[in-house]
């Protein structure tokens, strides 16, 4: 008796495993686990794509510090869904220490980057994408010296990949520097974007296809426009879930979209620039050179220009009315030590000022 309950327990069991996780031979179907973390220009739509991604009716909101969300979707019918987790950076480049929380040793195997570049401000673009991007490989390149120790079939297997965008033929392999784990970059507001003069476009198009390029990374231009977005969908869609990534455009008069591996340099072309110009420029990298290259047509805004200072305290999204009751009464008790602070100094003032004149005067 106990052995039939027995083998009719294990028989339950199994059909519960397999009602719950079926696959086309009824064998248990592993779950994909992914996670992005999106960064790059303050109000540069970065909520907005992400809302998109996940089919979300919602009002965008700005992104404090770092916010996370997650979307679920199956593979084909009756399977478990797979799971994305989404994380945004807020504050443009003000926040770069906040990088190391979603990215960690656990995750890394499974992490891909989103870098959201405002098109509309040219004078952002490269200083926003090289401090996001090295502070992200800084932080990405300690967790692989790491893993070197700890782990190092994994670390071995994150550094092969890495190359996967880009076959062993390509005529660019030993030209480029692929970052660490996938990215892809977006360049938004491009129905702003549109309406700049056709020479500042094809400089700012070109220089986002080296870079995209140099760094392994698949490139879209998007806007609010539905069909903009469902390329930058096509792309998010195939870090989180796996789906196929499809078409090229490399046309500089219309929106680019180019996933990773499909450019080359002889395809870009060289810096938009005199060579006369371009001989008269110092750099060690091609990276470099189109760096000065471009912030000579748009000089870049001064690190503090690109600061957050708005005091998130004062953001009326995150009103609560008993915190800020407390927060005003503390702030009323405060002001009235202050007060009275000044007012000893004041008077210890005024004390050693007599004091010292008595003592001259009995002098």
């Amino acid at each position: 008796m106990s052995k039939a309950s027995g083998t009719l327990w294990d028989l339950a069991i199994a059909e519960v495993e397999k009602r719950e996780n079926p696959d086309d031979d009824g064998k248990r179907v592993e779950v994909w686990e992914k996670s992005i973390l999106f960064m790059g220009n303050k109000n540069g739509g970065k909520t907005t794509i992400i809302l998109r991604c996940l089919e979300r009716e919602e009002t965008p909101k700005p992104t404090l510090a770092l916010e996370y969300t997650f979307g679920r979707r199956a593979r084909r019918h009756n399977t478990p869904k797979d799971i994305a987790h989404f994380w945004e950076l807020g504050g443009g480049t003000s926040l770069l220490e906040l990088i190391r929380i979603p990215i960690t040793s656990n995750n890394i195997r499974s992490f891909a980057v989103v870098l959201v570049l405002d098109l509309s401000k040219p004078d952002e673009l490269w200083t926003t994408m090289e401090k996001l991007l090295q502070a992200t490989r800084n932080h990405v390149n300690k967790i692989l010296t790491k893993l070197e120790k700890t782990n190092p079939e994994v670390a071995t297997e994150i550094k092969q990949r890495m190359w996967n965008s880009l076959q062993r033929d390509h005529p660019d392999y030993e030209l480029v520097d692929p970052f660490p784990i996938p990215l892809v970059i977006i360049g938004s507001k491009y129905d702003i974007f549109h309406d700049f003069d056709s020479e500042m476009r094809k400089i700012i198009s070109k220089t986002l296809r080296f870079a995209s390029h140099y760094y392994g990374a698949s490139l879209v231009f998007t806007s609010k426009s539905e069909a903009l977005l469902l390329k930058a969908r096509v792309l998010i869609n195939h870090l989180a879930f796996g789906c196929d990534k499809r078409s090229v455009s490399v046309d500089h008069s219309k929106p680019l979209f180019i996933p990773a591996g499909l450019d080359s340099l002889s395809q870009i072309g060289p810096p938009p620039a005199s060579d006369s110009d371009i001989g008269k420029m110092r750099a060690n990298t091609p990276l470099e050179l189109w760096k000065k290259v471009f912030e000579k047509t748009f000089p870049p805004k001064s690190f503090c220009d690109l600061q957050d200072t708005k005091d998130p305290a004062q953001d009326l999204q995150y009103v609560e009315y008993e915190v800020d009751v407390m927060r005003a009464q503390k702030n009323q008790v405060l002001a009235i030590l202050l007060c009275l602070v000044l007012v000893i100094l004041k008077i210890a003032a005024w004390t050693f000022f007599i004091w010292t004149f008595d003592c001259s005067f009995s002098h």
